[in-house]
Protein backbone atom coordinates (compact mmCIF):
# COMPACT_ATOMS: atom_id res chain seq x y z
CA UNK A 1 0.00 0.00 0.00
CA UNK A 2 1.23 3.48 -0.88
CA UNK A 3 1.71 6.10 1.76
CA UNK A 4 -0.92 8.86 1.70
CA UNK A 5 -0.08 11.88 -0.40
CA UNK A 6 0.93 14.95 1.56
CA UNK A 7 -1.78 17.61 1.75
CA UNK A 8 -1.36 20.38 -0.82
CA UNK A 9 0.33 23.36 0.67
CA UNK A 10 -1.66 26.52 0.64
CA UNK A 11 0.14 29.42 -0.82
CA UNK A 12 -0.21 32.72 0.92
CA UNK A 13 -2.50 35.12 -0.94
CA UNK A 14 -0.73 37.60 -3.15
CA UNK A 15 -1.22 41.22 -2.35
CA UNK A 16 -3.55 42.80 -4.89
CA UNK A 17 -3.67 46.34 -6.03
CA UNK A 18 -6.98 48.10 -5.62
CA UNK A 19 -6.17 50.75 -8.21
CA UNK A 20 -7.67 50.39 -11.65
CA UNK A 21 -6.27 52.47 -14.46
CA UNK A 22 -8.28 53.11 -17.60
CA UNK A 23 -7.51 55.08 -20.71
CA UNK A 24 -9.71 56.29 -23.50
CA UNK A 25 -8.93 57.59 -26.91
CA UNK A 26 -10.01 61.03 -28.01
CA UNK A 27 -12.37 59.43 -30.55
CA UNK A 28 -14.39 57.58 -27.90
CA UNK A 29 -14.32 60.57 -25.61
CA UNK A 30 -15.68 62.82 -28.35
CA UNK A 31 -18.24 60.25 -29.43
CA UNK A 32 -19.54 59.57 -25.93
CA UNK A 33 -19.62 63.26 -25.04
CA UNK A 34 -21.77 64.15 -28.02
CA UNK A 35 -24.10 61.16 -28.06
CA UNK A 36 -26.22 62.04 -25.05
CA UNK A 37 -29.44 62.45 -27.00
CA UNK A 38 -30.50 61.57 -30.49
CA UNK A 39 -31.27 64.55 -32.64
CA UNK A 40 -34.02 64.46 -35.22
CA UNK A 41 -33.92 66.69 -38.28
CA UNK A 42 -37.50 67.14 -39.50
CA UNK A 43 -36.47 69.80 -41.97
CA UNK A 44 -34.37 67.35 -44.01
CA UNK A 45 -37.50 65.78 -45.53
CA UNK A 46 -38.63 69.23 -46.67
CA UNK A 47 -35.49 69.79 -48.74
CA UNK A 48 -35.20 68.65 -52.34
CA UNK A 49 -32.44 66.09 -51.57
CA UNK A 50 -34.62 64.70 -48.74
CA UNK A 51 -37.66 64.42 -51.01
CA UNK A 52 -35.56 62.76 -53.69
CA UNK A 53 -34.24 60.28 -51.13
CA UNK A 54 -37.76 59.34 -50.00
CA UNK A 55 -38.79 58.98 -53.65
CA UNK A 56 -35.76 56.73 -54.26
CA UNK A 57 -36.81 54.54 -51.34
CA UNK A 58 -40.47 54.26 -52.35
CA UNK A 59 -39.89 53.73 -56.07
CA UNK A 60 -36.79 51.57 -55.52
CA UNK A 61 -38.94 49.30 -53.36
CA UNK A 62 -41.45 49.19 -56.18
CA UNK A 63 -38.72 48.23 -58.69
CA UNK A 64 -37.48 45.25 -56.75
CA UNK A 65 -40.91 44.03 -55.59
CA UNK A 66 -42.21 44.08 -59.17
CA UNK A 67 -39.28 41.90 -60.23
CA UNK A 68 -39.28 39.73 -57.10
CA UNK A 69 -42.88 38.73 -57.78
CA UNK A 70 -41.84 37.04 -61.03
CA UNK A 71 -39.57 34.18 -62.03
CA UNK A 72 -36.65 36.58 -62.40
CA UNK A 73 -34.13 33.94 -61.30
CA UNK A 74 -34.53 32.22 -64.68
CA UNK A 75 -33.04 35.27 -66.40
CA UNK A 76 -29.65 36.57 -65.20
CA UNK A 77 -30.34 40.10 -66.43
CA UNK A 78 -33.20 40.48 -63.95
CA UNK A 79 -30.97 39.08 -61.21
CA UNK A 80 -28.57 41.98 -61.86
CA UNK A 81 -31.44 44.48 -61.69
CA UNK A 82 -32.61 42.91 -58.42
CA UNK A 83 -29.11 43.16 -56.95
CA UNK A 84 -28.75 46.84 -57.82
CA UNK A 85 -32.28 47.71 -56.69
CA UNK A 86 -32.06 45.92 -53.33
CA UNK A 87 -28.48 46.99 -52.63
CA UNK A 88 -29.14 50.68 -53.20
CA UNK A 89 -32.53 50.53 -51.51
CA UNK A 90 -30.90 49.27 -48.29
CA UNK A 91 -28.09 51.84 -48.51
CA UNK A 92 -30.54 54.66 -49.20
CA UNK A 93 -32.59 53.71 -46.12
CA UNK A 94 -29.32 53.65 -44.15
CA UNK A 95 -28.33 57.13 -45.37
CA UNK A 96 -31.82 58.49 -44.71
CA UNK A 97 -31.50 57.34 -41.10
CA UNK A 98 -28.05 58.94 -40.87
CA UNK A 99 -29.38 62.25 -42.19
CA UNK A 100 -32.59 62.17 -40.15
CA UNK A 101 -30.78 61.46 -36.88
CA UNK A 102 -27.94 63.86 -37.76
CA UNK A 103 -25.39 61.13 -37.08
CA UNK A 104 -23.04 62.81 -39.54
CA UNK A 105 -22.54 65.60 -36.97
CA UNK A 106 -21.39 63.07 -34.37
CA UNK A 107 -18.76 61.45 -36.57
CA UNK A 108 -16.75 64.36 -37.99
CA UNK A 109 -13.86 62.07 -38.98
CA UNK A 110 -15.90 60.83 -41.97
CA UNK A 111 -15.89 63.14 -45.02
CA UNK A 112 -19.68 63.01 -45.44
CA UNK A 113 -19.85 65.23 -48.51
CA UNK A 114 -17.41 62.93 -50.34
CA UNK A 115 -19.24 59.82 -49.12
CA UNK A 116 -22.57 61.26 -50.31
CA UNK A 117 -21.13 62.15 -53.70
CA UNK A 118 -19.59 58.67 -54.17
CA UNK A 119 -22.78 56.96 -53.03
CA UNK A 120 -25.14 58.97 -55.23
CA UNK A 121 -22.78 58.90 -58.20
CA UNK A 122 -22.36 55.12 -58.05
CA UNK A 123 -26.10 54.66 -57.50
CA UNK A 124 -26.83 56.79 -60.57
CA UNK A 125 -24.39 54.90 -62.79
CA UNK A 126 -25.34 51.39 -61.67
CA UNK A 127 -29.07 52.16 -61.63
CA UNK A 128 -28.78 53.57 -65.17
CA UNK A 129 -27.09 50.36 -66.30
CA UNK A 130 -29.67 48.26 -64.47
CA UNK A 131 -32.57 50.25 -65.97
CA UNK A 132 -31.16 49.81 -69.49
CA UNK A 133 -30.62 46.09 -68.87
CA UNK A 134 -34.13 45.81 -67.44
CA UNK A 135 -35.75 47.61 -70.38
CA UNK A 136 -33.78 45.68 -72.99
CA UNK A 137 -34.63 42.35 -71.36
CA UNK A 138 -38.39 42.88 -71.39
CA UNK A 139 -39.94 41.02 -74.31
CA UNK A 140 -43.22 39.23 -74.72
CA UNK A 141 -41.38 36.11 -75.89
CA UNK A 142 -39.61 35.52 -72.56
CA UNK A 143 -42.58 35.03 -70.31
CA UNK A 144 -45.90 36.64 -71.18
CA UNK A 145 -47.43 36.59 -67.68
CA UNK A 146 -44.40 38.48 -66.25
CA UNK A 147 -44.30 41.04 -69.06
CA UNK A 148 -46.32 43.76 -67.28
CA UNK A 149 -44.31 43.51 -64.05
CA UNK A 150 -41.01 43.66 -65.90
CA UNK A 151 -42.17 46.59 -68.06
CA UNK A 152 -43.35 48.51 -64.99
CA UNK A 153 -40.11 47.77 -63.15
CA UNK A 154 -38.06 49.14 -66.04
CA UNK A 155 -40.15 52.34 -66.09
CA UNK A 156 -39.71 52.88 -62.35
CA UNK A 157 -36.01 52.00 -62.60
CA UNK A 158 -35.56 54.95 -64.97
CA UNK A 159 -37.51 57.22 -62.60
CA UNK A 160 -35.30 56.12 -59.68
CA UNK A 161 -32.24 56.69 -61.88
CA UNK A 162 -33.33 60.28 -62.47
CA UNK A 163 -33.80 60.75 -58.70
CA UNK A 164 -30.25 59.51 -58.06
CA UNK A 165 -29.03 61.85 -60.83
CA UNK A 166 -30.65 64.76 -59.00
CA UNK A 167 -29.12 63.75 -55.70
CA UNK A 168 -25.75 63.33 -57.41
CA UNK A 169 -26.02 66.91 -58.62
CA UNK A 170 -26.87 68.20 -55.12
CA UNK A 171 -24.07 66.09 -53.61
CA UNK A 172 -21.63 67.51 -56.13
CA UNK A 173 -22.66 71.09 -55.32
CA UNK A 174 -22.25 70.36 -51.59
CA UNK A 175 -18.90 68.63 -52.13
CA UNK A 176 -17.64 71.42 -54.38
CA UNK A 177 -18.58 74.16 -51.90
CA UNK A 178 -16.92 72.17 -49.11
CA UNK A 179 -13.65 71.73 -51.01
CA UNK A 180 -13.46 75.39 -52.04
CA UNK A 181 -13.47 76.60 -48.41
Amino acid sequence: MEPPAPPPQEQPPRPRSHTVTTTSSSFTANLSASSGTLAYDREFLRTLPGLLMVTEIVLGLLVWTLIAGTEYFLYPAFGWVMFVAVFYWVLTVFFLIIYMTMTYTRIPQVPWTTVGLCFNGSAFILYLIAAIVDASSVTKELDSHNYNSWAASSFFAFVVTSCYAGNTYFSFISWRSRTLQ
